[in-house]
């Protein structure tokens, strides 16, 4: 027999998996999703290591050559508080760009965006643009706001109108972040409504879309659910077309998160390859969800996402590698154990080993 907080999980997950979903049960008619790849941005801003832009630039190359069709790929903020986006400029005039693929910068302040400016006005009109679009972000509590920015979420809605009306009298498109959406490290739980009514006000100064974050990685269905039916489906409710889904993967909940979301008609969210990331204001919190983790169980649920999932992959298992830390992917380790498998399997082929001293390999 189950437990009594086991017989509640099955029952919520049971509630949660016999709502109607929209998707098709055939390959032609399979839904897409849109995945924002945020690792050269949010993946790598708390790392410890310097990274240097060439490195930067080369994972945005790699990216886009397994199929990413959106990279946010750096932000201009002070390198005195997030020491790894400096060079940004750099990186953008490194790396590969292709028309009809997106390359958002995060852009904190007006100062951040007049550096941006002058970067795109040294092009030729005849370039691919460095970006073509910026994401904006506060948070939906005072105090990580004032942890992050310095400022309540009221001045930093304040500021940042001014920075969207310029961004996009300029061409720019604009994205928003809100932030612990779920729980603040310096407040604890957060009221859903204020992140529906950061969330407008986001939307308001003409965001076309606003990501909401779970930063600290606690979230779980059943509070991503509640969060949900506030923001989405109370009075004055915001489609869900117009949200998207940024989970940590603190404790493991990520993928079930999206899966949530999903159920409530969300249909982009941001993922980092190799599961990079944290943040430098939110103690505790581990990285971003995993885009290999989010494409594999998107696509076995007939979901149709960006993306070439090995090439992907590889990409998670490189930058791993350059960083010197585990990849925290449990889909890219699982494919980097199966391309060693089949490595090692070749070479026994080639020299007539043993499987005992394949397995002695492994």
């Amino acid at each position: 027999m189950f437990s009594a907080p086991t017989r509640s999980v099955l029952q919520r997950a049971g509630r949660l998996s016999a709502r109607p979903r929209t998707y098709a049960t055939t390959a032609a008619a399979r839904e897409r999703v849109r995945i924002v790849e945020v690792g050269p941005r949010d993946g790598l801003q708390n790392e410890s290591a310097v990274i240097p832009p060439e490195v930067k630039a080369e994972l945005v190359n790699r990216l886009t050559k397994a199929g990413m069709d959106i990279i946010e790929s750096g932000s201009f903020v002070s390198p005195k508080w997030v020491p790894q986006m400096a060079g940004t400029a750099e990186v953008l005039k490194l790396m590969n760009r292709h028309h009809g693929l997106h390359y958002p910068v995060l852009v904190p302040n007006m100062k951040g965006l007049e550096l941006l400016l002058d970067l795109l006005s040294e092009q030729s009109k005849s370039d691919v643009p460095y970006t073509d679009e910026i994401a904006v972000f506060t948070a939906a509590t005072d105090a990580f706001a004032k942890a992050n920015t310095n400022c309540t979420v009221a001045e930093s809605l304040e500021r940042l109108s001014v920075v969207a009306k310029r961004a996009r009298s300029e061409g720019l498109r604009v994205r928003g972040y809100v932030s612990v959406v779920i729980d603040c490290p310096y407040s604890g739980k957060v009221d859903p409504t204020a992140v529906k009514s950061v969330s407008q006000a986001l939307l308001d100064m003409g965001c076309y879309e606003v990501s909401l974050g779970d930063t600290v990685g606690t979230g779980n269905p059943t509070t991503v659910d509640r969060l949900l039916r506030t923001v989405i489906e109370g009075s004055g409710g915001i489609p869900g077309s117009k949200l998207a889904g940024h989970f940590h993967d603190t404790y493991g909940m990520a993928v079930a998160n999206i899966f949530t979301a999903l159920d409530h008609g969300v249909r982009t969210f941001d993922s980092a390859v190799g599961g990079l990331g944290g943040c430098p204001y939110s103690p505790g919190a581990t990285g971003n969800v995993a885009t290999e983790d989010v494409l594999y169980a998107l696509r076995g649920s007939n979901y149709e996402a960006p993306g070439d999932l090995e090439a992907i992959a590889e990409v998670g298992t490189w930058i791993s590698k350059m960083l010197r830390r585990p990849n925290a992917s449990r889909v890219g380790r699982a494919l980097e154990a199966r391309r060693s498998r089949e490595k090692l399997e070749k070479e026994r082929e080639n020299d007539g080993g043993s499987a005992e001293s394949i397995s002695a390999k492994l």
